[in-house]
């Protein structure tokens, strides 16, 4: 069975790629692009990616116009909106437009959602006459371009139409792609705001990407927050990591920009709020890939956890990817600005004693020595 998908999928590609340029399916002028693009022909790409646009709108548009030309015949007036009656109709008198339009509709929204309605049909086909992916890929051109102004629009534009991603998580990726044009704009309040939709907001499907920050969580969500800052800051970052886990990696790196924003900006209370969410998360992911290839490893410091990823390369890009010791060393002056002297001295000596970090050996031992609120440049 395998083997003869394997087999239709290869003949049903094959047959793509004999397609003159103008008989290709959207989805194949995009990928075509997304080639060229790696390949560094950005002009090429663009071409490609606007055409990929035009193909999907073109290709709905007509479904569109065939579906309302069907419903405007005077004795499908008379059925009613019943999709059922219709579909019966369809099948009768053969009005394969129609029918190839509701064919599509239904691979793309599941036909119960549709209420068997005729007009709700007709409006949810209408949708797919956007491409977000389009939009997206278009404005990653215009960014390495040098086009921020116009990379910034489609990943706006791009955003408004995620209801139609095929991949929702990528609503993510859209956001972070905002709050870095808006960073390298120096524009840090829309960074700012942007940064906070993915922490306090939802999904397309009204799912919270952090169940303890969204709105959603309410006064719960806030009581757990405090619980954990208290532990930190009362009894420690082992105690604190002991206590709590928190694998939301998606999150982690708004967490770890907002904090570094609000330190920056001498907001250290809530520096230490998002610093320490960050710190939690990554030291989470860090904790459980250990356990999963050491099924006795229990956490008991930093210092014991840091040393059981001597052999993992894996995990070691995760700490450069995250900025782990960055992250770890401005939690710790967070902590000392908001008078939380002993957390903020444990985190230092974790630093301190750790060979080839960087700078931040150094500067966690000077910190130890001559404690003080280090200024950090603003945001570039």
């Amino acid at each position: 069975m395998r083997l003869h998908r394997f087999c239709f999928l290869l003949l049903f590609f094959w047959g793509c790629l004999s397609l003159s340029a103008q008989d290709r399916p959207w989805w194949y002028t995009l990928e075509r692009g997304k080639l060229l693009f790696r390949q560094g022909e950005y002009g090429a790409a663009l071409l490609a990616f606007e055409d990929a646009r035009r193909q999907r709108q073109d290709q709905y548009a007509g479904m569109e116009k065939d579906l309302i030309n069907f419903l405007s015949i005077p004795e499908v007036r008379r059925l009613g909106d019943s999709l059922t009656v219709l579909e019966s109709y369809i099948r009768e008198r053969s009005h394969l437009d129609a029918e190839v339009a509701l064919r599509e509709l239904y691979y793309r929204v599941p036909r119960e959602n549709l209420r068997d309605s005729a007009l709700l049909a007709l409006e949810e086909l209408g949708k797919f006459k956007v491409y977000p992916e389009a939009e997206y890929w278009i404005g990653e051109t215009y960014r390495l371009e040098g086009e921020l102004n116009l990379a910034l629009g489609q990943y706006a534009k791009a955003l408004a139409q995620s209801a139609q991603l095929e991949a929702p998580g990528f609503e993510l990726d859209l956001l972070y792609k905002i709050a870095d044009i808006h960073r390298l704009r120096q524009e840090h309040k829309l960074m700012e705001e942007t940064l906070l939709k993915i922490v306090e907001g939802n999904n397309v499907r009204g799912e919270p990407w952090d169940p303890l920050w969204s709105g959603n969580a309410g006064t719960s969500g806030q009581f757990a927050r405090n619980s954990m800052a208290r532990t930190l800051e009362n009894s420690g970052p082992a105690r604190f990591l002991v206590m709590y886990r928190y694998n939301n990696g998606p999150v982690e790196q708004a967490h770890r920009l907002l904090g570094l924003y609000y330190y920056a900006s001498n907001r250290y209370d809530r520096a230490v709020e998002h610093l320490m969410f960050a710190f939690l998360i990554q030291n989470t992911i860090l904790i459980e890939e250990v356990q999963r290839s050491r099924y006795d490893f229990t956490f008991e410091s930093l210092e014991a956890l840091l040393d059981a990823l001597e052999r993992r390369d894996d995990l070691l890009a995760f700490i450069e990817k995250t900025e782990y010791y960055r992250c770890t060393y401005f939690l710790g002056s967070a902590l000392y600005g908001i008078y939380r002297v002993p957390a903020a001295r444990e985190l230092w000596t974790f630093l301190s004693r750790r060979d080839r970090i960087g700078s931040w050996q150094g500067r966690a031992l000077a910190q130890l020595q001559r404690p003080s609120v280090e200024a950090m440049p603003a945001p570039d």
